[in-house]
């Protein structure tokens, strides 16, 4: 029996056959791979610009958020400035109120008060009058020039009281303080330079410069008496020298009067 002869042919065909196939399928693998490739490279490029949209969306509600938090808190801050000023303008409104209430009670008080401060420079001038002469001169034209300015539109009722409480303190501090001065008296006809020691209100004594005559004011008799003796002269001197702070303070042993009432 002969053998095949046609073996190595049909070899052939078959390996031309396959790699006609592979050269055909080759060419369709490669691009597909380039296809998935393109692909997969645009959604990475699209899961990108996703992430980046989601970071900027993140980063924008961050600020937004922050935004709010600080308006948030500008809110608070604004009603509690808001309740504050509407109880400012509450008490406001009551203190216009009190104002108003006193602004039309000012005629009134003037008509009151203005009569009141008269009868209470009267009575000044005539304490002055009653009290012990000393410092005459200063005190009665304190009491004038007082006389003057209740007279004028041009000062304020308030001015007017304060000068006169004022002239009642000076008057009230002499009842309580030591003093020397240099005066001058008619004694006996004589005008005579002395020194004039005032003790509060309770004794007021007078002495020459050349300590010859010494003596003080009698208030019964309403005059200067004399003290004679050497004694009544060393004290005068002495008080002299202490209101005028050239000693120390000590004690004066000089005749007083007892308080008495003055009646008006």
């Amino acid at each position: 029996m002969k053998p095949f002869t046609w073996w190595p042919g049909f070899v052939a065909a078959a390996l031309f056959s396959s790699v006609i196939g592979i050269a055909a399928v080759r060419p369709a693998s490669a691009q597909d791979l380039e296809t998935v490739l393109t692909a997969g490279q645009e959604k990475d490029r699209s899961a990108q610009a996703s992430q980046e949209r989601v970071e900027d969306l993140a980063a924008r509600t961050e600020t937004l958020e922050s935004q709010f938090k600080q308006a948030q808190k500008e809110l608070d801050g604004l009603q509690v400035y808001n309740e504050y000023l509407s109880r400012q303008l509450s008490n406001q409104d009551t203190e216009l109120a009190q104002l108003r209430s006193s602004i039309a009670q000012v005629s009134g008080i003037e008509r009151q008060i203005m009569p009141l401060m008269i009868r209470m420079l009267d009575g000044l001038e005539q304490f002055v009058d009653l009290d012990l002469p000393f410092l005459r001169n200063e005190r009665t034209a304190r009491v004038a020039a007082l006389q003057s300015l209740m007279e004028r539109a041009d000062v304020s009722l308030a001015e007017k009281f304060r000068r006169l409480t004022e002239a009642f303190q000076i008057e009230n501090d002499f009842g309580r303080t030591i003093e020397a001065y240099r005066d001058t008296l008619t004694l006996d006809g004589a005008t005579l330079e002395v020194s004039v020691l005032r003790i509060g209100r309770i004794g007021l004594y007078y002495q020459t410069m050349d300590a010859s005559r010494t003596g003080r004011w009698d208030r019964s008799v309403g005059q200067w008496v004399a003290l004679d003796g050497s004694d009544s002269r060393y004290q005068v001197r002495q008080g002299l020298r202490i209101a005028a702070k050239q000693v120390a303070p000590d004690l004066l042993l000089l005749p007083i009067e007892a308080p008495v009432a003055v009646q008006p």
